[in-house]
């Protein structure tokens, strides 16, 4: 997801600073944490049934295969989730805008509060900020940038998978970021699918229908 922002970044961060080729700040790396860590548990309630509503008890969180499971999610929800905001962040910085993920404390909390009571998550940790002039077209190139880079991920993961064996729960993987990218394209609010939309209809329809075709198909 990203945002475009109206005040300088600045003023809600730390002093910035580079880490690799990466302008980031402590702010930012904080708050991606946060998103990480929350959206890898909720995955991770779901992926092991465990909800309040007819689903396991929460002992079973004190199991080694809820571990097994939470950190199955670290690596496949989470870096399906980091790469995506990545992908917002790069393409942003590429058009001359200033970029930095922030996480929307209240969504986080809603994520793992729908994953323990229902068994649903409502994948919206936070958004990349950006500041500076973008036209339509550009905006919706960088909102692209998130979901396309979940579709990768997801081939990446089939292909992982299809290995069979202990490989096979990379799976996980797959469907993550299947979820993640569609979930996506939703085309309102401050999601990616609504500036697709706006900038290019047709684009936004082909990729909708992709992911659906990769989830039905592989």
């Amino acid at each position: 997801m990203n945002k475009l922002y109206a005040d300088p970044l600045q003023s809600h961060s730390s002093k910035p600073f580079r880490l690799g080729p990466i302008k980031t700040s402590k702010r930012e790396i904080i708050d991606i944490a946060k998103g990480w860590g929350a959206l890898s548990f909720a995955f991770a309630l779901i992926y092991s049934g465990i909800h309040l509503l007819g689903g396991r008890s929460f002992t079973n969180i004190i199991s080694l295969e809820f571990l097994i499971l939470f950190l199955v999610s670290l690596f496949t929800a989470g870096l399906g989730f980091l790469l995506h905001e990545l992908a917002h962040k790069f393409v942003a910085q590429h058009y001359g805008c200033a970029a930095e993920f922030r996480a929307f404390d209240q969504m986080l909390y809603m994520a793992v509060g729908l994953a323990a009571v229902i068994g649903f998550i409502f994948a919206a940790p936070g958004a990349v900020m950006i500041v500076g002039n973008v036209t339509r077209r550009e905006n919706g190139i960088i909102s692209a940038a998130g979901p396309l880079t979940n579709y990768v991920l997801a081939g990446l993961f089939f292909g992982i998978s299809s290995l069979g064996g202990f490989w096979s729960i990379f799976s996980v993987g797959f469907f993550i970021n299947i979820w993640l990218g569609l979930f996506n394209m939703i085309p309102f609010g401050n999601f990616d699918g609504r500036k697709i939309y706006q900038w290019n209809m047709p684009v936004w329809i082909a990729m909708v229908a992709f992911g659906i075709a990769l989830m039905v198909v592989l």
